[in-house]
């Protein structure tokens, strides 16, 4: 998953590549650059078609035209790799999709679908495989104020009411409060947890509510740390969002994050 925007964007750096190095290749001088050793001392000749075979001693006086004969073989190089490659993936990208086994399970008829078995499950039959999946949550204290989503989900807050509400508008498929084990320390509870459309992998969503409070600040940092070493980075397996008693959730961002990583 996610191999063809990849490809899209290594197409887009190699075009880069073409667009400078051809660039570079605009009135080079003709032949090309020998390099030999005379007494444990560098030598460099200019080889050109016709004439002599080993080619004709530069002085040290013509250090930079031996420059630019190495950077004109140098770029040729450069250049007929980036065509080859070029090449390949433009023609790659012509009829590629990331989803095209799972279409062809997906596009025969709903009672064909039934007698076939899929050489690997579909994103939404994982998915549905992974929400049945018990787990025990967190458990909430007597004390505390009852709040609970629009499908009738009991969460901590109102900003996770919030969120939850949109990811339910969405059909966005999460677990709250799943159990994670993160060594040292232990179980965690992340806020959310999904299943990567892109990688297959759970994705964990922190929102930390209270980052003007030193003590609250610095246990989120330690949280963060900790998921890091663990081998869960934010922007790759980890989303972060954060509130103030004076800045409220940023809904566009949430908007932004669940589009980027989750639909």
């Amino acid at each position: 998953m996610g191999l063809k925007e990849k490809l899209g964007k290594e197409a887009e750096r190699l075009r880069t590549m073409k667009a400078k190095v051809e660039r570079n290749l605009v009135d080079v001088p003709e032949g090309c650059l020998r390099i030999g050793k005379s007494q444990g001392c560098v030598q460099y000749y200019h080889c050109e078609k016709g004439g002599r075979h080993n080619g004709n001693y530069l002085p040290k006086k013509e250090i930079d035209f031996a420059r630019r004969l190495a950077q004109k073989s140098y770029d040729e190089k450069v250049l007929k790799r980036v065509n080859k490659r070029l090449s390949q993936i433009e023609s790659i990208l012509k009829d590629y999709d990331d989803h095209e086994i799972e279409l062809i399970y997906l596009k025969e008829h709903p009672e064909r679908r039934k007698l076939i078995e899929p050489v690997e499950l579909t994103y939404q039959q994982k998915v549905e495989q992974w929400m049945s999946e018990e787990f025990a949550g967190k458990p909430f204290r007597n004390d505390v104020l009852v709040i609970t989503t629009n499908r009738g989900m009991r969460v901590r807050s109102k900003t996770e009411k919030i969120m939850a509400d949109y990811f339910d508008s969405r059909n966005v498929k999460y677990k709250y409060e799943c159990p994670l084990d993160l060594k040292p320390y232990g179980i965690i509870y992340p806020d959310f947890t999904f299943l990567s459309p892109k990688t297959g992998r759970e994705i964990y969503w922190e929102h930390e509510g209270m980052m003007d409070n030193p003590e609250y600040a610095r246990t989120a940092i330690m949280k963060i740390e900790l998921y890091e070493n663990n081998g869960i980075f934010p922007g790759e397996d980890l989303i972060m969002s954060f509130e103030t008693s004076a800045s409220v959730i940023n809904m566009e961002l949430v908007q932004q994050f669940t589009e980027k990583y989750l639909i």
